[in-house]
C-alpha cells in the first residue's frame, strides 16, 4: 500500500470515529449530571438552620500527606459553614484537587473542574468578620464579586493580613498543618467528612 493510500485510509478511519468521540463526550457529560443529581446536590445554598445539613462543627480532610482537622466557625459565617457540612455531607468534596497551590500562601480546593472556575451552580452571599487570616485559616475563595463563593475554599501557609475582611473565613486547622504544607497542586482530597 502507498504511503498516500495509507494517509487516505487513515483519514477516512478518523471520520468515522469522530461520531463516536462526540457521544462519548456526551455521555461523561450526561453520567456526570446523573451522579450530581443522585448525589443530591443543592439548586441554592444551604443556610444554618436547614434540614439535612449533617450536625458537627469539625471537619476531617483526608489526602494522600494525611489528615487535616478542621474547626468551624457558625457563629461568624452560619450560612457559610451550613454550606460547606452540607456539600460535604453529600461527598461533594471527595477526590477533587488542589488546583491551586502557591508556596507561601495557600491550598485551594473545592471546584468539581479542576481548573477554578467551577462550583456547585449556586452563590453563598459574604460573610465577613474581623477574623485574621493567619496560619491554617480556611476560608471561601471567590471572584472579584464578594457574593460570588460556591464551593472552593483555601487553607492558607501563614499570615495574609491583605485579605482580612475581604473574604469569609469559616474555620481554622486545629491539627495536620504538616499535610497541608506537603500539598502540591493537582493532590487530591480523598473524602472530606464533617465530624461532631
Amino acid at each position: 500500500m502507498t504511503e498516500t493510500m495509507k494517509k487516505f485510509w487513515m483519514f477516512v478511519t478518523l471520520l468515522c470515529l469522530l461520531p463516536g468521540m462526540a457521544s462519548c463526550d456526551a455521555s461523561f457529560t450526561q453520567a456526570l449530571q446523573t451522579k450530581e443529581k443522585s448525589m443530591g446536590i443543592f439548586t441554592k445554598a444551604p443556610l444554618a438552620g436547614d434540614k439535612d445539613i449533617p450536625e458537627g462543627n469539625h471537619i476531617l480532610i483526608e489526602t494522600d500527606h494525611g489528615n487535616i482537622n478542621v474547626e468551624l466557625y457558625p457563629d461568624v459565617a452560619p450560612n457559610t459553614v451550613a454550606n460547606f457540612k452540607a456539600l460535604a455531607g453529600k461527598g461533594f468534596y471527595d477526590g477533587l484537587k488542589f488546583h491551586r497551590v502557591i508556596a507561601g500562601f495557600m491550598a485551594q480546593g473545592g471546584d468539581p473542574e479542576g481548573t477554578g472556575m467551577g462550583g456547585p451552580g449556586y452563590k453563598v452571599k459574604a460573610e465577613f468578620s474581623k477574623r485574621k487570616h493567619v496560619r491554617g485559616t480556611v476560608a471561601m475563595a471567590r471572584s472579584s464579586s464578594p457574593d460570588s463563593a460556591g464551593s472552593q475554599f483555601y487553607i492558607c501557609y501563614g499570615p495574609q493580613p491583605h485579605l482580612d475582611g475581604q473574604y469569609t473565613i469559616f474555620g481554622q486547622v486545629t491539627e495536620g498543618m504538616e499535610a497541608v504544607d506537603k500539598i502540591k497542586q493537582g493532590d487530591k482530597m480523598l473524602t472530606v467528612r464533617v465530624m461532631p
